[in-house]
């Protein structure tokens, strides 16, 4: 299946020299999953959500602050008759939720995360939402403030949070629209005069405030396509997984971007490495990134890994021009999940030190042993799209 059908020409775009306060408004009136950016009608890249509540570029500056140079350019870009897998990966390595479609090198649209669940959605119930779910998410009190949930989804490249009262209880969940509509509509209210304050006081309001409660949840044994129908039916990009008994314990999260990440599982010989914010590599490359990973779990019997998932994210500070990254290896296998995370300057160096942590973290996990005759086998689901 391609994406020749789903991809659409509705889109919204604007020029690098629009005012970064024109494209906030845009996505609080709005609310697009993303804004294509173009210099004198040629397509520059794309921006999101994420990216404007993430950056601190002023009201007054231009688009062009946030779209880098086109050599070093990350966003996805796809081919309008481009197989739906290959379209599902380069989404979710470009931690995206639209990439442009190009046709005969020239811009025709735009392709969405929506438009391939919508169009894959029937063959959705070979998946249960214990196959693709995140365990173990990082939550939030009440209590605290809008500024600590802001560096939570900055540092940890997640898009939403669960909200517990003080008794541990899921209350409400909080993600990076929730928190962009505020910023925006309290700082439309401010004066230049009382901006640095009160920009300062809205980092110190309670999450409580903005949180969206009664919270869309699941659980690990509904099927993809139950939970994908609940996500378009509601308006949201995931679901906090609970326990069938209890609505009140967080056992995980599921996203949109989880189910993507399963329509790339194949059934290769080789384990299909899924890697986000690959623009980040730097002195390693995916093929390097994938054998370590085959041969780490090459070594241990006992565990046979479903997929394995190498997230990037990079710092500001640097040492002698190279970037603090930070890396997060996750494994989902049959014993399962297990995850291995460290930082240092470049991709290669975080990686490495991501590795040493999962491999000691597996090592941990009840029933493995070593074995360095056995290779890990890589299951999959969804041959037929």
């Amino acid at each position: 299946m391609d994406i020749a059908d789903i991809a659409t020409r509705d889109y919204i775009e604007v020029d690098v020299g629009t005012r970064m306060g024109q494209v906030r408004s845009t996505f609080e009136n709005g609310n697009p999953k993303g804004i294509i950016v173009t210099d004198d009608g040629e397509y520059e890249g794309v921006i999101s959500e994420r990216e404007v509540l993430q950056t601190h570029v002023e009201d007054d500056a231009k688009v062009s602050a946030l779209i880098k140079p086109s050599r070093n350019d990350p966003s996805p870009k796809v081919d309008r008759y481009e197989d739906i897998r290959e379209t599902a990966r380069v989404l979710v390595e470009g931690n995206a939720k639209v990439a442009p479609v190009f046709e005969n090198d020239e811009l025709w649209g735009v392709i969405t995360h929506n438009d391939i669940l919508e169009a894959v959605l029937e063959n959705l119930d070979a998946l249960t939402v214990e196959d693709i779910y995140t365990d173990d998410p990082i939550t939030l009190r009440e209590d605290d403030g809008v500024g600590k949930a802001i560096n939570h989804l900055r540092e940890n490249n997640i898009s939403r949070l669960p909200i517990l009262n003080e008794n541990g209880y899921l209350t409400g969940v909080v993600t990076t629209h929730d928190i962009a509509d505020f910023v925006i509509r309290e700082n439309d209210r401010m004066t230049t005069g009382d901006r640095v304050g009160d920009n300062q006081r809205l980092m110190d309001v309670p999450i409580y405030d903005i949180m969206v409660s009664p919270v869309e949840t699941t659980t690990v044994d509904a099927s993809g396509k139950e939970a994908v129908d609940r996500m378009l039916e509601s308006g949201f990009s995931g679901l906090i997984v609970t326990p069938d008994h209890d609505d009140r314990i967080v056992e995980g999260v599921v996203t949109k971007t989880d189910v993507l990440r399963a329509l790339t599982f194949t059934e290769e010989d080789h384990m299909d490495v899924q890697i986000t914010n690959v623009s980040l590599l730097d002195t390693i490359t995916r093929e390097t990134i994938t054998q370590s990973i085959e041969e780490t779990a090459d070594k241990y019997a006992e565990m046979q890994v479903v997929h394995a998932h190498v997230r990037f994210h990079e710092h500001k500070e640097k040492l002698r021009g190279t970037p603090l990254v930070q890396c997060q290896i996750r494994l989902r296998t049959n014993k399962g999940q297990v995850a291995g995370s460290g930082e240092g300057y470049g991709s290669e160096n975080s990686f490495r030190v991501a590795l040493d942590k999962l491999e000691r973290n597996v090592l941990e996990l009840k029933g493995v042993q070593s074995d360095e005759e056995y290779r890990g086998q890589l299951l999959r689901k969804l041959n037929e799209l």
